[in-house]
């Protein structure tokens, strides 16, 4: 099965299912002698892991990360770093009603007719838990990054959306509620929304913005390697996501030249950045901003119609354990996978 890996110099293999023993990665291409925080890379997965809130799945994990190679006496030696997180706590019969069936929206059925065989339980392979493994990754590569600052945060769910700009909005507070939306009247209205929508046994989608500052000029190549190329790759690779816009995004195609144009200052910074800090696919030393759309998750505790592997319309409800709104564990998912890309890019621009 291709498509497991991610990253030319600074790269990440993932393994593992939703339901199996474990899942886990490799990292290869990590420089040596970096002092490791692994209070830091504990910090990123407890704000990624289940159970955390009363608006997120209540499957209780304690995705403890378990090194396995690549770091002695807490540095990192160059070679290979291989970790584990062990599944705790599978409910695995919750899923016992989808064996021979499929759920809408999800890879159960595009799964089953490309390889003939799959695991249902939670998905297997295509479960979002596989981000685990990302957010571990993420983590070494923030401190591979050291001074470059990563912060995501949830910008809207539902139509209820933030009305300021992020420049007005304190970052600090984006871990003071359960939504992550560092405006508190707006995650308050978020917050309540998504209990609305749990209580009626359905879903709901929203975005994410991340910025991403201090990033020096020259990160991105061309011509297919664009800095912000690869940043959709990483985000689109993300479970549930369907759009990612970056800068002015779709609101610079209503604009005219005279208006979108980021006009030079004297130490060439701009005085505006609707270019979202990226010029030819290379960063140019202003603030990086892109949002990232996630759908509602598909697996909703209503009645629906779906097929059987028999291709018979048959009545199914939602089982198990699932997120109202996947919005708020994905923001640090977010900001692993573009901490990923960024140290690519940085260990390639160490090359020339």
């Amino acid at each position: 099965m291709a498509g497991n890996s991610f990253g030319k110099l600074f790269n990440l293999t993932t393994f593992g299912e939703s339901h199996g023993m474990a899942i886990g990665g490799v990292i290869d291409g990590c420089p040596p002698n970096i002092a490791l925080d692994f209070e830091a890379i504990q910090n990123e997965m407890n704000r990624r892991k289940p159970g955390q809130s009363s608006i997120v799945t209540q499957r209780k994990e304690p995705d403890e990360v378990k090194f396995l190679s690549g770091i002695f006496e807490g540095k990192t030696t160059g070679t290979p770093i291989g970790f584990v997180i062990e599944n705790a706590n599978q409910k695995s019969k919750d899923y016992s009603h989808i064996k021979d069936s499929y759920r809408p929206s999800h890879a159960d059925y595009v799964y089953d007719k490309k390889y003939g065989h799959r695991d249902y339980r939670g998905g297997g392979r295509s479960s979002a838990r596989e981000t685990a493994s990302r957010v571990v990754a993420g983590a070494i590569a923030k401190q591979v990054l050291a001074t470059i600052k990563i912060n995501a945060f949830t910008s809207s769910v539902g139509d209820i959306f933030i009305d300021k700009p992020y420049q007005d909005l304190d970052f600090s507070k984006i871990e003071s509620n359960a939504i992550r939306c560092p405006d508190t009247a707006t995650a308050e209205k978020m917050i309540t929304r998504v209990k609305e929508i749990r209580k009626a046994g359905d879903t709901i989608g929203g975005t994410i913005t991340c910025v991403i500052q201090n990033v020096p000029i020259g990160l991105g190549e061309p011509v297919f390697d664009k800095l912000h190329a690869d940043l959709g790759k990483a985000m689109l690779s993300i479970n549930a996501v369907k759009g990612f816009e970056y800068g002015s995004g779709f609101c610079g195609a209503k604009m005219i030249g005279s208006e979108h144009n980021d006009l030079y200052n004297e130490d060439g910074t701009t005085k505006t950045n609707l270019s979202g800090g990226i010029q030819g696919g290379i960063s140019n030393g202003m603030d990086i901003y892109f949002r990232v759309a996630f759908k509602p998750v598909a697996t909703i505790m209503q009645s629906q119609d779906t097929i059987d592997k028999d291709g018979n319309i048959v009545e199914m409800q939602g089982k198990g354990r699932h997120d109202p709104c996947v919005v708020p564990r994905a923001v640090p998912i977010v900001e692993a996978m573009a901490a990923l890309v960024l140290a690519d890019f940085y260990l390639l621009n160490k090359t020339y």
